[in-house]
């Protein structure tokens, strides 16, 4: 049933989608991750990466509703860390739902438009969290190619297990959770357009990239990274 990923449309991705059902759909992602651990394969990524560093900068593609910028803000002001974050999403409607849910004195920056834009700003960091399986094959080597040239400390990406245990079990956890319509459809959708480890093998050959590493986290995570 998902032995090869599967290339659909996913319905938030409509340019049509009305602006209050998109932040109703944002913050109930933000749901989806808080309940699967999502963040926590990110925050190790960056004590890795970091390291001793004092401060960092860091980009994150496809904020969404900001909720991973404001974990990693979180994360590094616990730690006394200086941190500059810069979120950039292609949706322009994202950005006033992730500013309405950030203090203003945290150091995250929201943008709209197209990361490739932004080549040569020097981040330490580049992140994404389930912004790849919306990807075709084309644009995820770009991505890829465009993390590892830009990303002085090291690059992650967080997305999805093409697994069919999370295909057939999902769709009870977003009734229990009461969650958003849409991101009842979308989250089988978004699991059947995601990856396993051979796929990211290939696409990681295709694109150059050598020194990457390939690491599954419960529940039903399959996350890329590479430090320098």
């Amino acid at each position: 049933m998902l032995d090869k990923r599967r290339l659909c449309d996913e319905l938030m991705d409509d340019p049509a989608l009305d602006a209050t059902i998109y932040g109703a759909v944002l913050r109930d992602l933000s749901q989806v991750n808080r309940l699967t651990l999502a963040y926590r394969p990110t925050l190790n990524f960056l004590q890795r990466a970091i390291g001793d560093r004092q401060s960092f900068t860091l980009l994150d593609v496809g904020f969404g509703c900001g909720d991973t910028l404001r974990v990693i803000a979180r994360w590094a002001k616990k730690r006394g860390i200086s941190a500059h974050l810069v979120g950039i999403d292609l949706n322009s409607r994202s950005a006033g739902v992730a500013r309405e849910a950030t203090p203003a004195d945290y150091p995250i920056e929201y943008r709209t438009g197209d990361y490739a834009d932004l080549a040569g700003e020097n981040f330490d960091i580049v992140i994404s969290n389930l912004v790849a399986h919306h990807m075709t094959q084309q644009q995820l080597l770009e991505f890829l190619r465009f993390m590892e040239s830009e990303a002085r400390a090291g690059w992650f990406i967080n997305d999805l297990h093409r697994h069919t245990l999370s295909y057939v079990g999902y769709p009870w956890l977003a009734r229990i959770m009461r969650w958003h319509p849409i991101v009842r459809s979308d989250g089988q959708t978004s699991i059947a357009r995601s990856f396993r480890p051979d796929d990211w093998q290939r696409l990681l050959g295709d694109a150059g990239i050598t020194a990457a590493r390939i690491e599954r986290f419960f529940p039903f995570r399959l996350c890329v990274s590479r430090t320098r």
